[in-house]
């Protein structure tokens, strides 16, 4: 008697009850199709590829100007080096210029930076956050005003900003230029959104009930899941203060506060003044070291500001 096995590939096949069944057919793998293989767009290609140089060629020139003296600059292509190689004697003598000017110019944009994009980074998240896991009264006016905020550009801000400041006295200080930088709309907004979702509500619930207050519950359970949005925050507040020309332009009147953009402006319209000195091979070797710390930044907390612009794009 067969056993009630089931068999295949031809086989007979019984169930428990012995009766016997239709032998099962083997799934053969699904082939894909053509259709399922990723597309590849020519037109895509090439509008990234236009981008790309559009992005690379500007720090190629100022890379490679770099290494050029001043006459080379006048004498040589743009894009390619010159006979004399003198990189490391133009960022000697950017250093040492007008009794090295260069380097209080970076100190003074490093403090504008640790000031000013550190406490809007602060102030965002502390705003974010309450915005997002609190219910007030009033929290719809404070969306609309955050929104409309945003849509309106700093420049425009900037004269009535010293205006106010002229009468308080901060103007040609380096508070005329930390204090506009503590606000920033878009870092608040973003935080706003991504602590509505990085922060889950049962989590917040189980702090307090484990008897954790709402500073500690922020300090010890928001903030290590605000990372992200933190460093994203940070990283574009850090640009801005950074690369903040006009409003410096309009506060400060004293070389000795410039930042690196005023600074850098001044050297370039040397050139323009009667008995000016052209030193546009410090220019443009300041320029390539006023850029490398924001590279830098980009490049160490590359993998935070990724996941924290990716926050919210999907809802589960």
């Amino acid at each position: 008697m067969t056993s009630p096995v089931a068999t295949v590939r031809g086989r007979s096949t019984a169930d428990p009850s012995g009766t016997p069944g239709p032998a099962p057919r083997l799934r053969t793998p699904r082939r894909r199709h053509s259709a399922d293989k990723p597309r590849r767009s020519v037109l895509l290609t090439v509008l990234t590829s236009l981008v790309l140089l559009y992005s690379l060629v500007p720090l190629v020139w100022l890379a490679v100007s770099a290494t050029k003296t001043q006459e080379g600059l006048s004498r040589s292509a743009g894009l390619w080096f010159d006979g004399d190689f003198a990189l490391w004697d133009n960022i000697a003598e950017t250093f040492t210029y007008d009794d090295g000017v260069f380097t209080r110019w970076l100190l003074n944009t490093l403090l504008y930076v640790g000031l000013g994009a550190g406490g809007a980074t602060f102030l965002a998240v502390l705003g974010g956050y309450a915005l997002a896991k609190f219910d007030f009264p009033g929290r719809r006016a404070v969306f609309a005003v955050v929104i409309g905020a945003v849509a309106v550009p700093g420049t425009a801000l900037a004269v009535p900003t010293f205006l106010m400041f002229s009468k308080m006295g901060l103007t040609n200080t380096p508070w005329a230029v930390i204090i506009p930088s503590l606000i920033s709309p878009f870092g608040l907004y973003l935080m706003w959104v991504f602590a509505t979702e990085a922060v889950p509500a049962e989590l917040m619930e189980a702090a307090r009930i484990d008897g954790a207050g709402e500073v500690r519950t922020f300090f010890r359970v928001a903030l290590p899941l605000l990372a992200p949005g933190i460093v994203t925050v940070l990283l574009f507040t850090m640009v801005a203060t950074w690369n903040n020309y006009f409003l410096p332009l309009v506060m400060l009147k004293d070389p000795d506060w410039y930042p690196l953009t005023l600074g850098l402006t001044s050297w370039n319209q040397q050139a323009a003044t009667a008995g000016g000195e052209a030193v546009f091979n410090l220019v443009v070797t300041g320029s390539l070291i006023t850029i490398l710390p924001l590279i830098a930044a980009f490049l160490l907390l590359q993998r935070y500001w990724q996941s924290g612009l990716a926050a919210g794009s999907v809802k589960e």
